[in-house]
């Protein structure tokens, strides 16, 4: 028996070629005027328009206001609409907004715990680097024995 069935119950797409779920086979509504499917392009355009308007905000302080602002403005401001956006694209694109919330802590506190881990990991090398290079011990060392090449 192949391993590829040419079935098209919904299990069989969901476990086999995916492109049919988005391909028109599994359309929810055929009618492109009916009720639902105005109120899916009404949502698609109140995305694209509060993305657009992040992004354009973004450009604007990048362009104008980021050279009088002080750097650490500057860098909370990017973080804080990046951290926004994508925010939105994964609760809207990914349809994490409509889980559980259950479901969504069981997404976001992983996430949270990397960027943390990356963090004190980058704080930690920091720290690291500067007690090396400032380390009396290795400014003594250095003038006992210089290097040789």
């Amino acid at each position: 028996m192949s391993a590829h069935t040419h079935s098209n119950s919904i299990q069989d797409l969901y476990e086999g070629d995916q492109s049919k779920l988005y391909s028109g086979v599994l359309a929810h509504h055929s009618d492109v005027n009916s009720s639902e499917s105005k109120s899916q392009v009404k949502k698609i355009w109140k995305v694209f328009w509060i993305l657009l308007v992040i992004t354009v905000i973004e450009v604007i302080v990048g362009m104008f206001f980021s050279h009088s602002m002080p750097k650490g403005l500057v860098n909370f401001f990017f973080l804080a609409l990046t951290i926004l956006k994508a925010g939105y694209i994964v609760a809207i694109f990914m349809h994490l907004g409509d889980e559980f919330k259950g479901f969504i802590v069981t997404v976001l506190v992983p996430l949270v715990l990397f960027v943390w881990f990356i963090i004190a990991f980058l704080a930690d090398g920091s720290s690291w680097l500067h007690m090396n290079n400032e380390s009396p011990s290795r400014e003594q060392i250095e003038a006992v024995a210089p290097h040789t090449k």
